[in-house]
C-alpha cells in the first residue's frame, strides 16, 4: 500500500546529523544504571552539573528500581484512628503524634475503612452532630510490589498524600506517604518536629517535661539532667540516647511506650524511618519504676 503522506518524513527516521552518529560510535552512551551513574560522576567532575545535581540524577535513577516496601513504614508502627473512640481520645492522639492525616480503622485495624484528615476534626468540634463517617476521605490500597514511580504518579493523579500498602496475602503491610516518595529524591523533608543542629536538642515544654531529640548524645542527656545513662553491660557505649534506649529495650520502642533509664521516664513523641526523633522526658516516679522493673521481671 502506497504511503497516503509520501512527503511526510517516518516516525522512525533517524534524525542524528553524521557527525553525531560518528561521535556516539566513537563514544557509546551508558548501557547500564551503573555506568548512568558514573556518566553523571565524571560530569561532576567536569562541572558539567554540580554536586547537588548529580545526588538528586542518581536518586531519580534509583528510585526507579526501589517499591512501596522499600520505603513504607511497617504496619506495626502506624498510627491508626479508631472511627470508635471518643473525639477527646481522638484528639489527644492527633496532637500527639502530629500527622497530617491518619488511616481510620473500624473494629480491628487490618479493617481500613478511609482516611481522616486532622484538620477535619475541628468540624467536630464545632459541630458534634456531625458523623465521623462523613469527615473521611476514600483511601487508596498498593501492593508491597508497586514501583515508587508509578506511585508518584498515582498520587499526583489522584491528588492522594497517603497509601496502604498490602502484601501478597491482602493484609495490611505498611503505610507509604508521598513525602516518603519524594524524599527518595530529594532528601529528607523536614516537618515541624525537625530543627537544626545548631538549635537546640533539648527543650522544656509547657507541662514540666521536656522534648529531647533522639539524636541527643548520651553524654549530653545525663548532664542536662544530672543523672548517669549507661548500658546494662558496662562494656556497651552509645553515642546517642536513642540507640541507648532501643538497645536496653531490645527493639523500637512504640509510641507513648514508657522506658525508664537513669532515674528519667521516655516516651516517643515522634518516630520516623525506624528512628526514634523525639522523646517526651520526665523524672521517673516510684510508680513508674516499679512498673518498669514489673515489665522487665516478667519479660
Amino acid at each position: 500500500m502506497a504511503d497516503p503522506h509520501p512527503g511526510r518524513p517516518s516516525d522512525r527516521e533517524d534524525k542524528r546529523t553524521f557527525l553525531q552518529k560518528l561521535i556516539e560510535f566513537i563514544h557509546p552512551g551508558p548501557d547500564s544504571t551503573d555506568e548512568l551513574i558514573a556518566t553523571l560522576a565524571e560530569a561532576e567532575t567536569n562541572d558539567v552539573i554540580n554536586a547537588d545535581a548529580r545526588v538528586m540524577l542518581e536518586r531519580v535513577l534509583l528510585m526507579a528500581e526501589m517499591t512501596a516496601s522499600d520505603v513504607m513504614v511497617p504496619s506495626t508502627r502506624m498510627d491508626l484512628l479508631d472511627i470508635g473512640a471518643p473525639l477527646e481520645t481522638l484528639v489527644n492522639q492527633v496532637i500527639d503524634t502530629a500527622h497530617s492525616r491518619f488511616p481510620v480503622f473500624q473494629d480491628e485495624r487490618e479493617n481500613i475503612i478511609g482516611v481522616l484528615l486532622a484538620k477535619d476534626l475541628l468540624k467536630l468540634r464545632r459541630a458534634p452532630e456531625l458523623n465521623i463517617r462523613a469527615l473521611l476521605r476514600p483511601a487508596v490500597f498498593v501492593p508491597e510490589s508497586k514501583g515508587l514511580n508509578d506511585l508518584l504518579r498515582d498520587f499526583r493523579s489522584t491528588r492522594s498524600h497517603m497509601a496502604v500498602v498490602i502484601d501478597e496475602f491482602g493484609r495490611v503491610a505498611g503505610l507509604v506517604t508521598i513525602e516518603d516518595v519524594l524524599e527518595q529524591i530529594v532528601g529528607e523533608i523536614e516537618d515541624e518536629f525537625d530543627i537544626p543542629e545548631d538549635a537546640g536538642d533539648i527543650f522544656r515544654l509547657a507541662d514540666q517535661t521536656w522534648r529531647v531529640s533522639g539524636d541527643t548524645s548520651v553524654e549530653r542527656v545525663a548532664e542536662a539532667f544530672g543523672v548517669v545513662l549507661q548500658a546494662s553491660d558496662p562494656e556497651e557505649e552509645f553515642d546517642t540516647i536513642g540507640g541507648l534506649i532501643v538497645h536496653e529495650l531490645g527493639r523500637m520502642p512504640r509510641k507513648d511506650e514508657p522506658v525508664v533509664l537513669g532515674g528519667l521516664q521516655f516516651v516517643v513523641l515522634h518516630a520516623k524511618g525506624g528512628a526514634v526523633r523525639w522523646f517526651k522526658v520526665s523524672p521517673a516516679t516510684d510508680a513508674d519504676m516499679a512498673a518498669a522493673a514489673g515489665t522487665a521481671s516478667s519479660g
